[in-house]
């Protein structure tokens, strides 16, 4: 292969190939399949700052990086097979050792028989349209990994509603194809009972430009529907008007499953324990007949522990304040106590799982009072107080007894300890004391206000 634009040349044909050679603005350069470099025109000594004299029968792999070698493998293999390798970016190496970003496209070389001897390789510096293009192709390659490789299904939609766009795991669930999904297509895939109530709901949210979320059964590609959480969130342009919408479908079914489940189980409890107390009046009933005072009294103490039961249970709270819990949790106590037992602390609302392990402490606590401490006299003798407050990131709760009977520590702990103790240090990452001064118990809990206040 002969070192074009170098000496004279013979036919009009070759004069008219060498101009193009050497005017063109893109490096031109041929190489044997062995990578020696033939031919070097201008547009490539500007590029890779090599004259001709200084590259020509030097190898092609000195302009490669070392981690790009591979590069050069690959291209002389599938120039052997007969293949153009089609444009693609990479590095390459100038001759001060500075790193140019290029677009290289490669093409076969043959002989008069048509047996490819060498290869030629036209090269371009990225120029600010070409970095736009690698940046944006490398922001939807991007793009793409994180949408198809999130656990959710998930869409984009016009401004209309109308899907254009759905993520590899929506087809891999449905087994659809995006022209059976795209617009309201995705409508076969839900559940009949149900798609009125999504159609209208989606379509309101549409309009109205607010957030949208819904759960819904969708149908599996083996016929099988299972149950999702979906969510949609308006997209704006500069001029604040609504351009898209993304959404994504959660599938929640294990979670329904076992939230059912936990609900059946938790109302059995209920019912059965209710039973019990129903028993327990009617067995005060049949041992202290005539005496209507007391079995006023006694039941009405039940049925408050009944209802504070059903609270409990039904647990319908996303958040309670701390003043509700306190009053449902000790309604028995104070019934019995009155005045003696009191609370006090600003309003703070916490989590479910706060309010259960603080409200099975409280019980606990209240219980061991009426039974052996300053609630267990006379009314008017002992006193409790409840106090809570928040300050630097915390919240601190505490349980004091004075007046009742002189406290002795207890020579073994139960249960009871580890409700008062145990749970709410593991449950919300709290120090708890527990302590038994003769005057009354004391019980604090001080915990991170995150772990504790409502989301």
């Amino acid at each position: 292969m002969p070192i074009l634009g170098s000496g004279a040349v013979g036919t009009p044909a070759e004069g008219l190939l060498a101009a193009i050679f050497n005017s063109c603005e893109d490096a031109i350069v041929s190489k044997r399949l062995d990578g020696t470099i033939t031919s070097w025109n201008p547009a490539a000594e500007r590029l890779f700052g090599y004259s001709a004299e200084d590259i020509v029968g030097r190898s092609i792999r000195m302009l490669i990086p070392d981690d790009r070698q591979h590069e050069e493998d690959l291209i002389i293999e599938r120039i052997m097979a007969g293949e153009r390798v089609m444009p693609f970016h990479t590095i390459r190496l100038r001759k001060d050792g500075s790193e140019v970003e290029v677009t290289v496209t490669v093409s076969p070389v043959r002989d008069s028989d048509g047996r490819i001897v060498g290869a030629s390789k036209f090269a371009r510096e990225l120029g600010e349209l070409d970095l736009a293009r690698k940046a944006l192709a490398e922001s939807e390659n991007r793009f793409a990994m994180l949408a198809d490789n999130i656990s959710q299904l998930a869409w984009i939609a016009d401004a209309d509603g109308s899907i254009f766009w759905y993520n590899r795991r929506w087809f891999y669930f449905t087994g659809t194809t995006l022209d059976e999904m795209k617009g309201w297509g995705w409508k076969s895939v839900h559940h009949p009972d149900h798609l009125g109530r999504v159609v209208d709901k989606y379509s309101r949210a549409i309009v109205s430009g607010e957030p949208w979320e819904d759960t819904f059964p969708l149908r599996r590609h083996d016929g099988v529907y299972r149950w999702f959480l979906s969510r949609a969130r308006p997209i704006t342009g500069a001029d604040g008007k609504i351009e898209y919408w993304f959404g994504t479908n959660t599938d929640i079914t294990e979670q329904r499953e076992q939230s059912d489940a936990i609900e059946v189980l938790l109302r059995e409890v209920n019912h059965r324990s209710k039973n019990m107390l129903t028993l327990i009046m009617a067995l005060a009933r049949r041992s202290a007949p005539g005496n209507e005072e007391f079995l006023k009294r006694f039941t009405r103490r039940i049925q408050a522990l009944a209802a504070n039961q059903d609270l409990l249970v039904k647990r319908a709270w996303g958040s309670v304040s701390v003043a509700d819990l306190v009053e449902a949790q000790l309604a028995f106590a104070i019934d019995l106590a009155g005045t003696a037992l009191s609370h006090e602390g600003p309003k703070v609302n916490i989590g479910a799982r706060a309010a259960e392990t603080l409200g099975l402490a409280l019980h606990e606590l209240a219980t061991n009072a009426l039974k052996y401490g300053a609630l267990s006299q006379d009314r008017g003798v002992g006193r409790v107080t409840v106090r809570w407050d928040t300050a630097d990131g915390r919240f601190r709760f505490s349980w004091s007894e004075s007046g009742g009977p002189p406290v002795t520590p207890p020579e073994r702990e139960g249960f009871g300890s580890a409700v008062i103790r145990d749970i709410p240090a593991a449950s919300l990452g709290a120090d708890v004391t527990l302590d038994y001064p003769p005057e009354g118990l004391r019980w604090t809990l001080d915990a991170p206000l995150e772990a504790v206040r409502a989301g």
